[in-house]
């Protein structure tokens, strides 16, 4: 099987100039006590207040400003608050930026919804069950609009057992494979089974039991596919996770990245705040069947301390009495404004990952865990095919002390 090498294509932030920054740390990007992080948490917030925008205004840096929700991943939520100004506010100049990138990322996502259609379609004729997430199916649900938010490839669920199936459906939809099927056995799991369509360019990811790792238990998939839930993606039945398993994946997902994008922080607040009908009793359960009640704790309170998120009463006293989880969300919220470039050292990251799941014990294994789980990453150059995944997972936290000593990303 022919397999193809494929570098993931860097979002809108490739277009922005990082000269044209101005007010910002050592980092280029603004610290969170100004002007235009402030702008930026009204813009994404769910209940934004308008007249604080308009007096954040004469303080703001536009290119800074700019530059931020593009690092961020919120451009379209930054369009939607400078749509509300009065025209004299933004400067022409950056006004028309924003709109452009709004409308690039609206037609992206025009794209991958028509493409999405293409493929439920076909995995439904195959009789394979599929689970969209995030994506298009997040997007309506937080925002009520597909194109309302940054997203650069499709996510779906599968089964493990189905994969060979499904990678032969992607193939005849005409994508490629990142991997090769023959590459992979009970040993040797990648981070997740990603597909390219070169022509287009599209890309698919398809994740299993197996592959979500940062689940600090095992994915319930056979619950997640019993609770399933449709959404109406202009007139197409897309199946997708119950509202319930939707946010705490989202909050999974945030804690994975340590919450160092705002979009992951807004698609929080703007679900919870659209799906007033959730079962709050059963997403907390399910957070605890999966050990991962921490890092919803954790999501929410971002969402809630940052964005003003709507939360009923009995999920706020919930949340207070979690003191570790405040503590982890305000950890976060010192090095979110950087939008990764500041993110805790390898032995902070360590301590974070450990806290977030818990007591000592089960923090240490959920660290062990991941430490010693290779992806695809850590397979050695030349010996993709070789089915013996022990030596990558011995290369496995060399690589991570050297891509995350001195406290950055490499």
């Amino acid at each position: 099987m022919m397999t193809v090498a494929y570098t993931r294509p860097r979002s809108l932030v490739c277009i922005v100039l990082q000269s044209m920054v101005t007010k910002t740390n050592k980092n280029n990007l603004p610290t969170s006590s100004s002007p235009e992080w402030a702008a930026l948490l009204q813009c994404a917030s769910p209940h934004a207040d308008l007249s604080i925008l308009s007096a954040l205004h004469r303080e703001v840096s536009w290119p800074t400003l700019f530059t931020l929700a593009c690092e961020h991943g919120v451009i379209s939520l930054l369009a939607s608050g400078v749509a509300q100004f009065e025209k004299s506010l933004a400067p022409p100049k950056f006004a028309h930026k924003i709109r452009q990138l709004h409308r690039s990322q609206v037609l992206s996502a025009l794209q991958m919804t028509a493409e999405l259609f293409r493929l439920v379609d076909q995995f439904r004729d195959a009789g394979l069950d599929t689970l969209l997430v995030k994506g298009p199916a997040l997007a309506l649900r937080a925002y009520g609009d597909t194109g309302a938010r940054q997203y650069g490839d499709l996510d779906f669920i599968v089964r493990q057992k189905d994969i060979p199936r499904a990678t032969e459906l992607m193939i005849s939809a005409g994508y490629e494979p990142e991997i090769a099927v023959e590459a992979i056995s009970p040993k040797k799991i990648p981070g997740q089974y990603v597909f390219v369509r070169i022509a287009t360019p599209l890309l698919v990811e398809l994740h299993t039991e197996r592959t979500m790792r940062y689940f600090p238990r095992g994915l319930p998939i056979e619950e997640f596919f019993a609770r399933r839930q449709y959404v109406n993606v202009d007139g197409h039945q897309i199946p997708a996770l119950a509202v319930e398993d939707e946010v705490l994946l989202i909050c999974i997902h945030g804690a994975k990245h340590l919450w160092d994008r705002l979009s992951m922080v807004a698609d929080v607040a703007a679900f919870i705040d659209r799906q007033t009908s959730l079962d709050w009793e059963r997403a907390f359960a399910t957070a605890r069947s999966v050990g991962a009640q921490r890092m919803l704790h954790t999501g929410l309170l971002l969402a809630d301390n940052l964005l003003g998120a709507a939360l009923p009463q009995n999920v706020q006293t919930r949340l207070q009495s979690d003191r570790s989880a405040s503590q982890l969300a305000a950890k976060s919220t010192t090095w979110l404004p950087s939008a990764g470039q500041t993110q805790p050292g390898l032995f902070a990251r360590a301590l974070y990952r450990v806290r977030m799941r818990g007591n000592v014990v089960s923090g240490l294994g959920y660290l062990l865990r991941l430490t010693f789980s290779p992806t695809q990453e850590d397979w050695p150059a030349g010996m993709e095919n070789e089915h013996d995944g022990r030596f990558a997972s011995l290369r496995r936290p060399v690589r991570l002390v050297k891509k995350y000593r001195g406290g950055e990303k490499s």
